[in-house]
């Protein structure tokens, strides 16, 4: 199993812009694929292959409303992007769970095999 903690990601309505007729990754969702990448390569995480279970543990920085959905887009794209596993399509199980608040935020993922079956 791989355990990381990553900074919070940006809501899926903040990680896409409009630039004419293309859609593009927002700077903020850029800064954060680079950081989310920055910190796999530093753990020398590798891409894990076949099925996946995928465990998200969300400590958001403040009070606010949020739905909790909107973060994963913008998290799992940057897992795959950064090499913990080859494409997003491998996540078979995925379980989100919103935990205490945390000055700054940040999210705790656990990634493990799934054996097949």
């Amino acid at each position: 199993m791989t355990e990381l903690e990553l900074p919070f990601p940006p809501s899926v309505n903040h990680y896409w812009r409009r630039v004419g007729p293309r859609t593009l990754i927002s700077r903020g969702g850029r800064a954060f694929r680079s950081s989310v990448c920055a910190i796999l390569a530093a753990q020398g995480v590798r891409p894990l292959r076949g099925p996946l279970a995928i465990a998200i543990d969300v400590f958001p920085p403040d009070r606010r409303r949020r739905d909790i959905d909107n973060l994963q887009k913008a998290l799992l794209d940057a897992l795959a992007h950064g090499g913990a596993y080859e494409d997003d399509s491998q996540v078979a199980r995925l379980s989100v769970v919103r935990r205490e608040v945390i000055p700054g935020g940040k999210v705790v993922v656990r990634i493990r095999r799934m054996r097949r079956g």
